[in-house]
């Protein structure tokens, strides 16, 4: 955690053993699974690659785990969920 910003941060590694920052942004659930919402933090917000990153956990041997979402219609059902949380959150607030 960043003591200055209280943003929580993770490296993971991607496929090819580069390391990847991510900060923590949220955990949701959608349709009985868990989710995991991160942005890129080390990229600068003007690249065009930069945005949220969605990770599914999964338990294994009893350790939670992020894993990638490989199916392309269940990731843009979890962010289409996720967005529109956040607006009914700010139209609440």
């Amino acid at each position: 955690m960043d003591e200055d910003t209280g943003a929580s941060y993770i490296t993971l590694q991607d496929d090819e053993g580069n390391s990847i920052e991510l900060e923590y942004i949220d955990t949701i659930e959608h349709e009985g699974r868990e989710y995991m919402v991160f942005l890129p933090a080390d990229m600068d917000e003007d690249d065009p690659d930069y945005g949220l990153i969605i990770l599914r956990v999964v338990t294994v041997d009893g350790e939670d785990q992020l894993e990638d979402v490989d199916d392309e219609h269940e990731l843009q059902a979890v962010y289409e969920y996720y967005m529109s949380e956040i607006f009914d959150e700010e139209d609440d607030g």
